[in-house]
């Protein structure tokens, strides 16, 4: 069921919202008969690894069980998992770019970029530029560890996440 369900999304990003919580990313598993829906939300100003608690998912769960429980486009069975994103937290939206510029972050492209051997890029997120009228997609800019700038075009990007170096910490 790896089918979202967009109305159902829509309406989780407002009610998630309304708890004063970011839905990050929505996530349909499991079988038509047994859907399982993940989601994974955070604070909206939080910093990387401060997000939300145990305490924010439980409530998350509660407030959206009984609507979902009675939701018609669902089946009767159906399993609501929430949780952070966790310290890797995935970039899908234009604000998440905006949000975490200055962080490092971990691109999957969809082909490598002209002169580099891979299609995974670590860089330092600089920020984001507004794309063409016609396309109205936004452009994401990096800078790689020689020092190199990139600005590529969202549309290129299959995923982007934050890049936490556990050697790094304490």
């Amino acid at each position: 069921m790896a089918r979202p369900i967009p109305e159902i999304a829509e309406e989780l990003e407002q009610r998630v919202a309304q708890l004063s919580l970011e839905l990050v990313e929505v996530e349909w598993a499991g079988s038509r008969d047994r859907p399982i829906i993940r989601l994974r939300v955070d604070r909206p100003d939080s910093k990387p690894g401060d997000g939300v608690t145990v305490r924010d998912c439980v409530r998350v769960s509660r407030e959206l069980e009984p609507w979902l429980d009675e939701h018609p486009a669902l089946a009767e069975r159906y399993t609501l998992e929430v949780s952070s994103p966790g310290v890797e937290r995935p970039l899908n939206r234009e604000r998440d770019f905006r949000r975490f510029a200055g962080e490092e972050v971990v691109l999957k492209l969809k082909r490598p970029p002209e002169g580099k051997p891979s299609a995974r890029l670590e860089a330092e997120l600089e920020g984001v530029e507004e794309g063409s009228e016609e396309s109205g997609r936004f452009r994401v800019r990096i800078r790689l560890a020689d020092g190199e700038r990139l600005v590529l075009p969202r549309d290129e990007i299959e995923r982007a996440h934050l890049l936490f170096r556990w050697d790094d910490k304490d």
